[in-house]
This record gives C-alpha cells, sequence and structure tokens, in this order.
C-alpha cells in the first residue's frame, strides 16, 4: 500500500473561499478539480439540457406520437438496481405525462440473461405491447431488437453503456430511437451518466414535447422532480462516475428525501436497512438500500426491487422492503462462503512470499452466479489484480457454460481486454461486455484455463510494477480543529461517490492500544496530533506498530446521547 495525497491548486481553494466555502471543504473540492463555487451550484437549472443528449428529441416525439393512439407501451428492464430505479422512473413518469397504457417486463439473471433477446421480444409482443422501451440495456441487443421490430412492434433503446464493436467498429442496433450518451456523435458531456438518469432524460423532453403539442402550459405541466429520488439512488448504486450533471441530480434527488418527499418504498428500504431518510446519504445508498435493491436480481426476481420502487402504499412498500431485506441477508451468507472459497484458490495460485499473477480467475462449481460479481470485487480489493469470478450456468441447456463477472483496477480497461481476448482466441468468449472497471463474459466451461491464461496474457503487458501497485489517494493530515462531530455531518451531507472520491485523510498517528472485535475487526485507540481518539478498521484482524501512517475517514458514533468523532481506517503503509 502506497497512501498519496492529492495535490491541491491553492488558487482553486482561495477562490472557493472567497466564495464563502468552508476552508476544508474548499481544500476537499478543490484537490477534485472544482475551481469555482459556481461549478457547486447544485439548481436543477444547471443539469444540461436534454437537447444535447443524442436520440433524446426524437425519442420525446415518438413517445408523444404513441400516447397520443394509445398505443400500449412495454418498458423491458435490468436486473440491478440502476436498471430498477430506471424502469420506476420510465413507469412513473410515463404515467404522470399521461401514458395510459404502461407495462414492464424485466429478464430473469438465470433463465434470460442479459440486455434484450429474441425471446423477451416475443413475450412483450404476446403481452399486446405497440412500443418496446429498454432501460439500462439494449445498445449491444442486435437480434433482440431486430426480433422485436419484425414482430411489428416500435423500439425506443434508451441505455449508457458502451456500443458493441465488430472488427474496430462501433455497431448499433436497428432501433427507431436510440438515446444513449456513448453513442457515435452525441455531443453529451455526461457520458458517465447512469441509465436511470438517461431515462430520465427522455421524459424532460418528453414533457417538453407535449408542452409544445398543447398538452398543458409551463404552469400546469406535471412535476418530474418526484423522479430524482429514484434518479439519484441509481446514480450512485450504479458506481458511475459523479462528473457536475451526475453530482446535480444526487444532490436533487437527496435534498427532496431529506425533507421527506420520497416514495413508499424507498422510505421502506431506509426503515428495514436501519438508516435515518431524514439524514440521507450517498453512503446509504451505495451501501444500504442499493444492495437490497439488487439483492432480488441476485437470488431472486427484481419485480420485487421495482414493485417496491413502484408502490405509493406505505404498509406494502414496508412490507416489500423487509423482503429485500431478507433477500439481501441470503445473499450475504452466500458471498461469506464463496469469498472464502475464492480467497483460498485465489492464495493456492501464489507461491509464498511471491506476488500474485498480473490477473485473477476463478471458478468453482459450488458459486452462485448471482454474486460472482461482489466476490470478484472483494478479491480485486484485496489482492490489487483484475479479477474475474465464475459461475456454473443455471439457465436450462446452458449447464457446460460458465458465468463471469470481473472487477478492474484502474490502468487496466477490463471490456477492452476481454475484446482483445476474444480477437486473439475466437471463440472462448461467447459473449461480453460492460465498461473499463467492470464487465462480465460466459465462456464454456471446457475453456476457462485458456481464458485464463489469455486473460493474464493481455495483463502482463497492458500492467508495469507501478499500476500493480496499490495506491490511496488521500486529502493529507487533518487539522487538529476539524476534527468536530459537527464537520463529521458537515461532510456526510456533501455528494461523493465515484470519481469524487469521499474525503480520506492520512498521517502518522500513535497506536496506544488495539483490539479484535467480532473477531473480523480491529479496534484501536490512537493518538492524534497528542489527542486520543478512537478508531476502527473494518475487516481487518492484523496488528499494527506502535507508529504507523494511517490512512482514514472521519466518522462519529453516538453514545449517551453524545457524538464522538472516530477514524474509519481505510489502509495503513507499513
Amino acid at each position: 500500500m502506497k497512501i498519496q495525497v492529492r495535490e491541491v491548486p491553492p488558487r482553486s481553494v482561495w477562490a472557493l473561499q472567497q466564495a464563502g466555502i468552508h476552508p476544508l471543504l474548499a481544500q476537499l473540492y478543490a484537490a477534485r478539480g472544482v475551481h469555482s463555487a459556481d461549478e457547486l451550484d447544485d439548481g436543477l437549472g444547471r443539469l444540461l439540457p436534454p437537447s444535447s443528449l443524442r436520440g433524446a428529441l426524437e425519442a420525446a416525439k415518438l413517445l408523444a406520437d404513441v400516447m397520443a393512439a394509445g398505443k400500449k407501451i412495454c418498458v423491458v428492464a435490468d436486473y440491478d438496481c440502476d436498471g430498477a430505479t430506471a424502469c420506476a422512473v420510465a413507469l412513473r413518469g410515463l404515467k404522470l405525462l399521461g401514458a395510459r397504457d404502461v407495462g414492464y417486463l424485466v429478464p430473469d439473471r438465470v433463465s434470460d440473461g442479459y440486455g434484450l433477446t429474441p425471446p423477451i421480444a416475443e413475450r412483450v409482443k404476446a403481452n399486446g405491447a405497440d412500443l418496446l422501451v429498454t432501460v439500462d440495456n439494449g445498445i449491444a441487443s442486435m437480434e433482440g431488437v431486430a426480433r422485436a421490430r419484425a414482430l411489428g412492434m416500435q423500439v425506443l433503446v434508451t441505455d449508457h453503456h458502451l456500443p458493441a464493436l465488430k472488427d474496430g467498429q462501433v455497431v448499433l442496433p436497428e432501433a427507431d430511437v436510440i438515446v444513449n450518451p456513448n453513442q457515435p456523435d452525441c455531443t453529451f458531456e455526461s457520458k458517465s451518466i447512469a441509465g436511470v438518469g438517461v431515462m430520465f432524460y427522455v421524459l424532460l423532453a418528453l414533457r417538453a414535447e407535449l408542452r409544445a403539442r398543447g398538452a398543458f402550459d409551463a404552469a400546469s405541466q406535471p412535476k418530474l422532480d418526484a423522479l430524482l429520488p429514484l434518479v439519484a439512488l441509481g446514480t450512485v448504486a450504479d458506481v458511475v462516475k459523479l462528473d457536475a450533471n451526475n453530482r446535480r441530480l444526487v444532490a436533487q434527488g437527496l435534498k427532496r428525501i431529506r425533507a421527506g418527499h420520497l416514495p413508499a418504498g424507498l422510505a421502506g428500504l431506509f426503515s428495514a436497512a436501519g438508516r435515518q431518510a431524514s439524514a440521507a446519504t450517498t453512503f446509504d445508498f451505495a451501501f444500504a438500500l442499493g444492495p437490497r435493491i439488487n439483492a432480488a436480481g441476485r437470488l431472486s426476481d427484481m419485480t420485487l426491487g421495482i414493485e417496491c420502487l413502484l408502490t405509493d402504499d406505505a404498509a406494502r412498500g414496508e412490507e416489500l422492503a423487509k423482503t429485500l431485506d431478507g433477500i439481501n441477508r441470503e445473499r450475504r451468507d452466500i458471498e461469506a462462503g464463496m469469498r472464502e472459497q475464492a480467497q483460498l484458490a485465489a492464495d493456492a495460485m501464489i507461491d509464498e512470499d511471491e506476488e500474485p499473477p498480473p490477473a485473477i480467475a476463478i471458478f468453482d462449481p459450488e458459486f452462485h452466479e448471482g454474486v460472482v460479481g461482489i466476490v470478484a470485487s472483494r478479491v480485486k480489493d484485496k489482492l490489487h489484480r483484475p479479477t474475474f469470478v465464475f459461475a456454473a450456468s443455471q439457465a436450462p441447456g446452458k449447464e457446460h457454460e460458465l458465468k463471469g463477472s470481473g472487477r478492474s483496477i484502474p490502468g487496466f480497461h477490463l471490456r477492452d481486454a476481454l475484446d482483445l481476448v476474444t480477437k486473439r482466441h475466437p471463440g472462448v468468449l461467447l459473449r461480453f461486455g460492460g465498461h473499463a472497471m467492470a464487465a462480465g463474459c460466459t465462456i464454456a466451461e471446457e475453456n476457462f484455463e485458456l481464458f485464463e491464461q489469455a486473460l493474464q496474457q493481455v495483463a502482463h503487458e497492458w500492467l508495469d510494477a507501478a499500476t500493480l501497485t496499490r495506491r490511496m489517494d488521500t486529502d493529507g493530515p487533518l487539522a487538529p480543529e476539524y476534527r468536530r462531530a459537527d464537520l463529521v455531518d458537515t461532510l456526510h451531507k456533501e455528494v461523493w461517490g465515484q470519481g469524487f472520491a469521499a474525503p480520506t485523510f492520512s498521517e502518522v498517528v500513535e497506536v496506544v492500544s488495539q483490539r479484535l472485535v467480532g473477531e473480523k475487526h480491529l479496534a484501536l485507540k490512537l493518538k492524534h496530533q497528542g489527542q486520543p481518539v478512537d478508531g476502527i478498521w473494518f475487516g481487518h484482524t492484523e496488528a499494527l506498530p506502535a507508529r504507523v501512517k494511517l490512512a482514514f475517514r472521519l466518522d462519529a458514533d453516538e453514545w449517551q446521547g453524545v457524538k464522538r468523532v472516530r477514524f474509519l481506517v481505510e489502509g495503513a503503509e507499513i
């Protein structure tokens, strides 16, 4: 572990402080590329215009025509939190804007696989749909889109994933309209917008189109801001980069949740997770609500998650949230066992005192395909290597296929790596797709070792010693006057996440005492600049030296009504 301190441009700090920003926040913002207070304006009026998102205006016209004709719309969702929130936003938003016949279908992870497939198109047609709308999927669904159109349906693809490549050229499905910031010739600046954000933008464009057609005026038009809590949840849960536009979407959603304006199911999820909606943070989205929604898609049926986000009945919302909480507990149990097995397999690849291989691939017949991505993430975090974890497919007739999920490290583009593997070894990858940091693929079980060797070869070529050294960017030493509970609350209220990292400080501290709690966490008594402070390192059991350089986040725990600051340790340089 190499702990690094982010560069802080002094002029930016000065400009932010002159604008009235708290000195600590000014330092943190400047280190994350914010140069002026104007960039921190999270007002809805500062959102990028829908007209700059290629296909949004055409999608609005298509939807308006379909609604005017009283035709049936079916939304085809994805089975993760981004897909579930995008589906809920689509249904809620379309109904708000006057659509009378809207339904949805969410694929089953096991039997259907990912995306719009020909069999799903056939099921949508059998349900009487005239327009098929994808959310958070569809950009690589050539066959599914073609089948839908052959059956006489119109197709609107809304997605944010990277398009497919063939011989180095982008290939798009032949849909009636495609809305995706990552399609060619799209000038939309927020390339990292989540699938739920894309659908929200389509609804903004649709409202403007309906307004132009005289359906309502600016004073009487439906308010789409009620959808922002769901947009915020899906954006953070999908771990997309929180650029300025995404931060505005998340900030607006958080404001509404804290003010008590949130769907009943979302309120139920806060309650089931033991969190307070009135003090909602991005951490709640990432580590409490998102996993409970995702658990439905991993182990059960994402219909449960979508119904939870759609209901306006408090009792039903609470009931569905409790069900999702139970599924998430089951997911954690399965994951714990798999993680232990995966770690043993990874350890077996490493000779004593030797570095791990440049990439890791693990398969166990007992693994559950619903949680391979989470396990890959855990192994990647521990070994700092691109990691794929595979499970046997549970789909009928596909028993000899392995479904894998991968997670990467900075400097190794996982989707591009898979593309190179398939060029060098045609036929090894039956299907693949994803992003730089996360990807999925399907292979025949007999080709596992070949895939492992091919992936390691690419990693060997692409990764050098510097990239393979774990680095943690931090905000440097914490001034003692900022070690206050009220500042902890201030920091927690800000929008942090992927690409706009939560504040992590680092400096040498004294370790006064240390003990294990719960058999897997290290509780610490520290001296920080001569003053005592408690610390906790979750998931860490190895003892620390008497003086050590720690990377830590600020937190506060409450005891008998008194809030006390503590350090959440993220890493150590030993």
